[in-house]
């Protein structure tokens, strides 16, 4: 079985050498196993991809190494960097090519290190490029029917939580019939309101809200602690998902802040989680029925 490439490239003194390896460890390369005896030494620089590819019809429009990266500005800036280190100024710009666009969707720039090396550093263009395949949720809420438990208590915080997961499930397609909405005194009583409409059975997740400020006692903590567990352990034991929208401030300026005033609304992500794992459970068992099949 294939198990790796390996590229071996001549460099031409010692000196160049150690130049080079002290380049390609500030660029982030793994380092592999190295040698060294009377007549030689080497390096070896390791990537987590490693592709062979051959051509013909016309010579290849690249150097013959190429290296792909995820910030390619960043490399660029790094490798000019060491190049002024050794070169002069005017010198940098027949060594080093600018970013330019290819005719494959990607950025690329090249670099002659030495006279028998030159490497080409590229990005792809396209966001998903070599990303593995994945199963993810839609944010469609069509045809999912949800309950939102929240709380009287801080009812200055939540009701906004609230109104940010109404907003979010409406945008998303979410029917009004098919929303409700539970108030319970405070965020002690959440996990067990969720357990109850969780075991009911009549909704695909639920969404809990909640906003606890830290006192002056040890108070805080043990509701928070004891919220966190209840949700947990009901989404765990029932099956249903369970989005986490219970605030855990110091002051109640950075809960109005987490509330839609700076942070963005917590309550408006939790019910976008709600809906992505509805999402995903939904293929998971469209998946695994169809392997039973």
């Amino acid at each position: 079985m294939i198990k790796g490439i390996t590229l071996i490239s001549a460099i031409a003194s010692g000196a160049e050498f150690d130049r080079l390896s002290s380049l390609f460890s500030s660029l982030g390369f793994e380092q592999g196993k190295g040698w060294q005896d009377a007549q030689g030494r080497g390096e070896a620089y390791l990537a987590p991809i490693g592709n062979l590819e051959f051509v013909t019809g016309r010579p290849p429009a690249v150097p013959p190494v190429l290296v792909e990266v995820t910030q390619l500005d960043h490399i660029r800036s790094l490798v000019e960097k060491w190049l002024l280190a050794s070169h002069r100024t005017e010198d940098i710009a027949t060594i080093l090519s600018p970013s330019e666009l290819t005719h494959w969707n990607s950025r690329l720039f090249t670099v002659k290190l030495t006279p028998e090396l030159t490497l080409g550093f590229w990005q792809s263009e396209n966001p998903l490029h070599n990303q593995p395949n994945a199963i993810e949720g839609d944010l469609s809420a069509a045809n999912m029917r949800f309950a939102i438990v929240t709380t009287r208590w801080n009812t200055v915080i939540t009701d906004r939580l609230l109104q940010g997961s109404l907003d979010c499930l409406h945008r998303s397609g979410a029917a009004r019939s098919d929303i409700e909405i539970v108030r319970v005194p405070g965020a002690w009583e959440v996990p067990s309101a969720a357990r109850t409409l969780a075991e009911s059975k009549k909704f695909d997740a639920i969404v809990t809200l909640g906003c606890l400020l830290r006192g002056e006692t040890a108070h805080y903590e043990a509701i928070y602690n004891e919220v966190a567990r209840g949700i947990g352990q009901s989404q765990q034991e029932t099956g249903i998902p369970h989005a986490f929208g219970v605030l855990t401030c110091e002051t109640l300026e950075q809960a109005l802040d987490r509330a839609g005033l700076k942070a963005g609304n917590k309550g408006f992500e939790a019910a976008s989680a709600a809906i992505e794992m509805v999402s995903i459970q939904r293929k998971l068992s469209a998946q695994n029925a169809q392997v039973k099949k």
